[in-house]
């Protein structure tokens, strides 16, 4: 009689997105394997994504934090789940990883547990900027930070009364959901970031938008600056201001948490990130690694990547535990598909920004719309500004980015499918979206980039971008400004002349001479214009985005007429 074949042993080391997905997909798969995970933390498959609004108030109860605890993983998926259990090495040679457990009384045993499969979900660690004082900030990572934030905000105030005031170091999703809750306790905050605007991974013109948001809602906002210490009341910045700081948040990025795998002698990338194949596994066929510490591959160019995203997380895991048994399974490249709220605002990105395209020598194609959300005509249309990048000649979408109050979520979700599908930007415009007035246009936003994005690579209608246009009018360029007389009083890119597109036929000879850029609110009426004045002759571009996108950086511009202007 053949003995049955020994029951697989799988470690799993961490019990977040990814170590939780591997291990229960696992048991899904195997019922007979003995699975561990171990968690150095106090708790396992908490949403660490609500993690900000528990310390706002908006999520009142810690325990809807808390998805799973090891008691139920045990109980449902008989997984042995150990808390407050840190792996302190893997020796390979062995199969074996020494861990330590420290029980809620401060005493700690230690021991070795065999594997035949080890999964690798450390995550990552906060970055902490080595200035003085620093000691004192927090971070805000797992479920321990954010009930030492809670407190901070409760009692760190002189004398032990409530905090008054905010010091956020950091602008990225992070920074800026961990300001807006802070805010919503009532807090004075006061965000700083080194680069030259908040949501760094935005570009300028889109990220403007979020600013005057925080600005309005009486959040500071210092950017192009840092942290040079930390006093117990204050922060002093390296421009020689100081700016009140009861509590204190670093929130400036992660780094992978491999040094397990390092000191095990896995291969590392020079960012700190664990290499892997297309299976999760890692240098040692006997390792997977999955989550914020293993490199992915990148979409738009099939370099190493490191995203720290859930889903990312949650879905590579899964891709683990496929190839611990056996199944054939791929993890594919990662586009980079993010959200986040901002005092009422949606503000989400997939792909990459302009700036990285052109940084990594790219000829791209821009196209910024301003449509609503849904119907102008039903009640409660609400403007947003949507942007998407492509590349010139093949016209492949290479990122988009949204800002607005309401629909934002599902044109990016719409345009990161289409970039995981290897659609075109004039595609876009073939696509078949739900319509009806209270969702949204016959002529979707996403179509809507889709026709402008045609018309701007087939050459039918030259463009323009917001930050070429100071080049382009000290070369000879001369801006017309063809919406109504009304709305140029309102506000007007400096120079620009006023001739409207309702009846510029009859004033073409008013024109200036030589080549012409128009300008309308949003780029249709700049289009149509456009049309009509490469027709007769004209050479023209057309101001990508009109108005609304130039001004959100450059504020509102010149107000009234300026003498000897044509109106």
């Amino acid at each position: 009689m053949t003995s049955p074949t020994p029951a697989r042993r799988v470690i799993v080391v961490g019990g977040v997105a990814a170590g939780m997905s591997a291990a229960t997909r696992l048991r899904r798969l195997d019922e007979r394997a003995s699975i561990t995970v171990l968690e150095r933390g106090e708790h396992v498959s908490f949403a660490n994504c609500g993690l900000p609004y528990y310390v706002g108030g908006v999520i009142e109860d810690r325990d809807d934090l808390l998805l799973q605890t090891p008691a139920s993983l045990r109980e449902r998926f008989g997984i042995d789940v150990r808390v407050r259990t840190e792996a302190l090495s893997v020796d390979r040679r062995a199969r074996t990883v020494h861990v330590r457990t420290t029980a809620p009384d401060g005493t700690t045993g230690e021991e070795e547990l065999a594997y035949d499969a080890l999964v690798l979900a450390p995550g990552a660690r906060p970055f902490v900027p080595p200035v003085p004082g620093v000691e004192r900030a927090l971070t805000l990572r797992d479920v321990a930070d954010a009930d030492a934030l809670a407190a901070a905000v409760a009692t760190g105030g002189p004398d032990g009364a409530p905090a008054r005031s905010a010091l956020v170091l950091g602008a990225g999703f992070i920074g800026i959901e961990t300001a807006e809750n802070l805010h919503h306790r009532g807090l004075a905050v006061t965000v700083v970031e080194l680069a030259d605007h908040v949501l760094p991974p935005l570009d300028e013109e889109m990220a403007a938008p979020v600013a005057a948001r925080l600005a309005q809602a009486g959040i500071e906002v210092r950017t192009g600056v840092s942290v040079a210490s930390l006093t117990e009341r204050e922060a002093l910045l390296t421009d020689g201001t100081s700016v009140p700081a009861d509590v204190a948040v670093v929130a400036v990025g992660v780094r992978p948490d491999s040094t397990l795998a390092r000191e095990a002698g896995l291969e590392v990338d020079d960012r700190g990130g664990i290499v892997v194949d297309a299976e999760q596994r890692t240098s040692d066929p006997a390792i997977w690694a999955a989550g914020d510490a293993a490199v992915k591959a990148g979409a738009i160019d099939g370099a190493p990547a490191l995203v720290a995203l859930a889903q990312t997380a949650n879905r590579h895991g899964r891709v683990v535990a496929d190839s611990i048994v056996g199944r054939p399974a791929r993890s594919v490249p990662t586009i980079a598909t993010a959200i986040v709220g901002v005092l009422g605002l949606q503000v989400a990105m997939t792909g990459w920004s302009e700036k990285r395209a052109r940084a990594a020598g790219l000829d791209v194609a821009v196209v910024h719309v301003h449509p609503s959300d849904h119907a102008g005509y039903y009640p409660g249309a609400q403007s947003m500004s949507l942007k998407l990048v492509a590349e010139a000649g093949t016209g492949r979408v290479l990122g988009a980015q949204g800002v607005g109050p309401s629909g934002v979520d599902k044109r990016i979700d719409v345009i990161s499918t289409a970039i995981r599908a290897g659609l075109t930007a004039p595609d876009l415009a073939d696509l078949e979206t739900t319509y009806a007035p209270p969702f949204g246009s016959a002529k979707d936003p996403v179509t809507m980039l889709g026709l402008v994005a045609d018309n701007t690579l087939s050459g039918l209608t030259p463009t323009i971008q917001w930050h070429e246009l100071d080049e382009a009018v000290a070369a000879g360029a001369s801006v017309v400004d063809v919406r109504s007389a009304a709305e140029y009083e309102r506000g007007h890119i400096p120079g620009a002349v006023n001739i409207s597109v309702d009846g510029m036929r009859e004033h073409l000879d008013e024109l200036p001479d030589g080549p012409l850029i128009v300008s309308c609110q949003v780029g249709l009426r700049g289009h149509v214009a456009a049309r009509l004045l490469l027709q007769h002759g004209r050479e023209v571009r057309n101001l990508d985005g009109g108005w609304r996108t130039w001004s959100a950086v450059h504020g509102a511009g010149v107000t009234g007429p300026e003498p000897g202007q044509v109106r």
